[in-house]
């Protein structure tokens, strides 16, 4: 489960250019829950999903993941905490283009110190799961854009995450790989998988157990 608890996020706290990016935010997530935030440009969306993921850190109140209260760690900390409960996919998929589908969903392996054997094994069974196997050895230069997004998918989840954060993932997709991206996430949630997706789709929110909007800097679910 995560709790936000009375969350506030300020920019330049003080200075001519503060910025309130967050405004008391209170809401909670339940565990193999699909949620989507959403909100028009600048309503705090990506501040509160770095915050989550412990990318940054509140100015005020308290962000808990699993009884894990990560509102203030940094650091190594930090990089830990995320590795080892965290799975990212971003519009942009920001897979490594000079090597293979297989290398690239390892990646997160690679960091947690596991072993080459381990790591392809385990890379090969996410991109099963994704139907991609057959294309492990293929540089991703020669996916589709709906092929690359489920590669960022396996990514995010080899490393055994149960809460997948998701930016936009479908803003460079077409429609039926946008919605095939949404299918795959209403699967893993019945697998206990969280996802939280960022959206300005509204169908694909729609898709969602629950949508929570953001209006500068508050919740207006």
């Amino acid at each position: 489960m995560i709790r936000i608890e009375g969350v506030t996020k300020i920019y330049n706290k003080g200075g001519a250019g503060e910025v309130k990016a967050l405004d008391d935010v209170s809401f909670t997530v339940q565990d193999g829950e699909l949620l989507a935030i959403t909100g028009e440009s600048g309503s705090g969306k990506s501040t509160l999903l770095n915050l989550i993921g412990a990318l940054d850190t509140p100015t005020q109140g308290k962000v808990i993941v699993d009884d894990k209260d990560i509102s203030h760690i940094k650091g190594e900390e930090a990089a830990a905490f995320r590795r080892h409960n965290l799975g990212f996919v971003f519009q942009g998929f920001y897979l490594e283009e000079d090597f293979s589908v297989l290398v690239n969903v390892e990646i997160p392996l690679m960091l947690q110190g596991i072993g080459k054997e381990e790591r392809r094994e385990g890379a090969l069974k996410a991109l099963e799961e994704m139907g991609l196997k057959e294309k492990a050895e293929v540089p991703v230069t020669q996916l589709s854009g709906g092929q690359k997004q489920r590669v960022c998918i396996a990514r995010a989840l080899v490393g055994g995450a149960g809460l997948i954060l998701a930016d936009e993932p479908t803003g460079n997709l077409d429609s039926q790989n946008g919605a095939a991206v949404m299918q795959i996430f209403r699967e893993l949630t019945k697998k206990g998988v969280t996802v939280i997706v960022v959206t300005h789709n509204k169908e694909h929110a729609e898709v969602c157990d629950r949508i929570i909007n953001l209006k500068d800097g508050r919740v207006t679910e």
